[in-house]
């Protein structure tokens, strides 16, 4: 009886665990409102356009300041500290007086082509800035800078068309054998030719670009 009323004793009284697990609240993110979002592609366009706006300004202010340079400097042929030769004057140096004595270049078809060319140039580049700036605050949104392209490109197929006569008729332009053969294309030759091609890209840039504000 011992035996047997012990075991059925501890049998029947097995201990009991009782596990209470308390839940948690879930994590709440906070209240984020997006405003409204530009797409990426957008902005790089809207950026890059602005850049190539301000990047053709630039270009063409220089532009321009050159080939005002060119026109009215006095170094279109020289012979170093003797003599410099320009579209308007020949100048020549007097040791005396050590000044510069300058005088007005002879009638001639070829000079007077040249003259020509390059005042309708700075002409042309003149009137395309000022026309771009007006258009700038006047064009709608989206419009081209088709009249402004256009002077630029003409402007330097005028630098063009006049350097290129300079370089091919100096001889009959300048008239002296001895300044020929003593003598090199100034300064103001070379800005001339540089002008060239900066008006033609800055003119190819205004006829694709785009205002976009």
């Amino acid at each position: 009886f011992g035996w047997a009323h012990t075991q059925t004793l501890f049998s029947s009284q097995k201990p009991k665990f009782f596990f209470t697990v308390k839940e948690t609240p879930p994590l709440t993110e906070p209240a984020f409102h997006p405003g409204p979002l530009i797409p990426r592609r957008g902005r790089l366009k809207r950026s890059s356009m602005a850049f190539l706006l301000m990047s053709v300004t630039v270009l063409h202010l220089v532009t321009l300041a050159m080939l005002f340079i060119a026109t009215m400097e006095k170094s279109w042929w020289t012979l170093g500290d003797i003599q410099n030769t320009d579209l308007w004057h020949r100048c020549t140096y007097d040791n005396s007086s050590g000044a510069w004595l300058c005088a007005s270049m002879g009638e001639n078809e070829w000079l007077q082509s040249v003259q020509a060319l390059m005042v309708l140039s700075v002409i042309l580049s003149s009137i395309s800035f000022i026309v771009f700036l007006g258009q700038l605050f006047t064009m709608s949104k989206g419009g081209l800078f088709y009249f402004t392209g256009l002077c630029q490109l003409f402007a330097g197929l005028a630098a063009f068309a006049a350097v290129l006569i300079y370089t091919f008729q100096k001889s009959e332009i300048l008239r002296d054998d001895a300044e020929l053969e003593k003598g090199r294309f100034g300064y103001c030759f070379i800005l001339a030719w540089v002008c060239v091609p900066l008006l033609l890209v800055s003119g190819a840039l205004y006829v694709h670009l785009r205002k976009r504000a």
